[in-house]
């Protein structure tokens, strides 16, 4: 059954072909109605080619979600105007660097659709099959008003739309992306898996679903790879530890003994959490160090390493040794009698405050409190006394190895 037409009709429309266009996009199911920007023919000066394909509704011409980090390339047949020209055109997926976007490029030469002309028409593009499409271009206003009713497509805040709508769904945030990592990840454990496997698996989602995480400081990286390791983790324990909540314990100590596993492997994950970041974060900056050293104790983090630590060449102020505590306490100074060639430690934690009278220990001790950069507010001031963000730390570090870990050998 054929639709009806607009009384106007427009003397350049094309009236067959947009019934035929829109007889395609019903009888196959997918269709995807942009208008042609200065982008798609190269007006802007840009070096994009080819017809910009909006993400969200990558199902029309992709078999797979878009993935970051990649390109691809998929070979299609399209079939232009009802038979008027055939190309071999390429949907290519920018997923690596910066990009993050589908065109469809690969038209031959003398390809009379993607000119200046072109600009405000509107593309319609039918998938068929697998492999092959076909695309119509409309530059009647008749025409483009009839294919958008026919199919119940109306293009008003975008550049394009779909037919179904429901193809084009809600356009993946940021945290959707990250759930869909940490749902996968869920969905294989059977019982608690190490440490490091969470802190990978975060840091491979954030890296995956926030495209600008590394131009973040070091500061807001730490703490988002820690807030959202945290979110795994509970995740994990409440798949893995509800049938621990539920049951009937037979008595109190079973009780107390079944809490106080839980809350030991709370405690001992934070801890790893923050060395398994902390050090990410020193490699990516290019900072040489082992980790538990033994030397003179075993320091978390030596820079740049035993090697270089136990040359007695080696001068003393290129030696650093870092101490990761969540929570500083009284264990802080357990650094003191750990890599006793190392002058001026440094200390770095999570803890949301610490006493005066704490860091004026600190200070008179020898030994500088690093803390990431939101939390300085938290802590109070202490004459002659500087607390250090982990950009602060990093950079300083980095300014005594401007070669970067590569130059040294026997470090991480």
């Amino acid at each position: 059954m054929r639709l009806p037409r607009p009384e106007r009709r427009n003397p350049m429309s094309q009236p067959a072909l947009a019934e035929k266009a829109v007889q395609d996009a019903l009888q196959h199911g997918k269709a995807l109605l942009k208008f042609i920007s200065a982008n798609n023919v190269g007006l802007t000066g840009s070096h994009e080619y080819g017809y910009y394909l909006p993400v969200n509704a990558w199902k029309l011409y992709a078999d797979h979600p878009p993935k970051k980090g990649e390109n691809t390339d998929k070979k299609v047949k399209i079939n232009w105007q009802d038979g008027e020209r055939i190309t071999d055109s390429i949907v290519k997926w920018y997923g690596a660097k910066t990009r993050y976007e589908y065109r469809l490029t690969g038209f031959g030469k003398s390809f009379p659709y993607r000119t200046a002309s072109n600009v405000g028409d509107m593309l319609v593009l039918v998938r068929t099959g697998n492999e092959t499409f076909n695309a119509y271009v409309f530059s009647s206003p008749d025409d483009m008003e009839y294919v958008q009713a026919a199919l119940g497509t109306e293009i008003i805040d975008k550049a394009w739309g779909v037919y179904p709508a429901e193809l084009a769904g809600r356009e993946e945030t940021a945290d959707d992306c990250i759930d869909r990592h940490f749902q996968a990840f869920i969905k294989k454990i059977k019982i608690f898996p190490p440490s490091l496997d969470f802190s990978g698996t975060t840091r491979d989602a954030i890296l995956d679903c926030i495209r600008d995480f590394k131009k973040l400081t070091n500061d807001k990286q730490l703490a988002l790879l820690l807030d959202r390791e945290y979110d795994l983790f509970r995740m994990a324990e409440n798949l893995l530890c509800r049938e621990d909540v539920t049951r009937q314990y037979k008595n109190i100590d079973e009780f107390i003994a079944a809490a106080s596993s839980i809350m030991n492997r709370r405690k001992s994950r934070a801890g790893k959490s923050l060395e398994h970041h902390v050090e990410y974060l020193f490699r990516t900056a290019g900072i040489p160090f082992d980790a538990h050293a033994k030397v003179d104790g075993e320091p978390d983090i030596l820079i740049p390493g035993k090697q270089a630590y136990q040359d007695k060449a080696w001068p003393e102020d290129k030696l650093f040794a870092v101490c990761l505590k969540t929570t500083c306490k009284d264990r802080w100074r357990q650094i003191l009698n750990e890599a006793k060639r190392v002058k001026r430690k440094h200390l770095l934690t999570i803890q949301q405050g610490v006493s005066t009278g704490q860091l004026t220990e600190m200070r008179d001790s020898g030994v500088t409190l690093v803390v990431p950069e939101h939390l300085h507010k938290l802590y109070p001031a202490v004459p002659d006394m500087k607390i250090l963000s982990l950009e602060n730390l990093i950079t300083d570090i980095k300014v005594q190895f401007p070669g970067g870990a590569g130059k040294l050998s026997g470090t991480c």
